[in-house]
């Protein structure tokens, strides 16, 4: 059999919990990826929605009541959140391929920026509207 040297072999990110533990980046990188799905169901919500007003009154009524009940609030609530989560998070990367803030705290700094900011505006838009 192989003498084989256990000691010295990669650890495997399977092990999450005890040998790594999630970056900012990584964590920034995934929310970006799924804001952007989300933002699809969102935008099938409100085309369903104009749909219905070109559609009838009847029809309309319906997509009205699930639009503007209290589920359709939280959607579309959440929908914002995400619409400027995904456009910051955008500009980050834009000022990345331009190479700024390519350092590690830079883009930790950055990150929280992003973070904090789609929350903010998240609140002034729906304070607003």
């Amino acid at each position: 059999m192989a003498d084989v040297n256990r000691g010295n072999r990669p650890l495997s990110p399977f092990m999450l919990g005890k040998y790594y533990r999630f970056q900012l980046n990584s964590v920034t990188s995934i929310l970006t990826r799924i804001t952007g799905n989300a933002l699809v169901v969102a935008a099938l919500l409100i085309a369903w929605w104009l749909l219905a007003a070109s559609s009838g009154a009847e029809y309309f009524a319906t997509a009205d009541f699930v639009i503007t009940s209290w589920l359709g609030d939280i959607v579309m609530a959440v929908s914002a959140l995400g619409l400027w989560y995904h456009t910051l998070a955008g500009v980050r990367h834009l000022l990345w391929d331009n190479g700024y803030f390519l350092e590690v705290e830079a883009a930790d700094k950055l990150g929280w920026i992003v973070l904090i900011g789609s929350v903010v505006l998240t609140v002034l838009t729906l304070i607003i509207v």
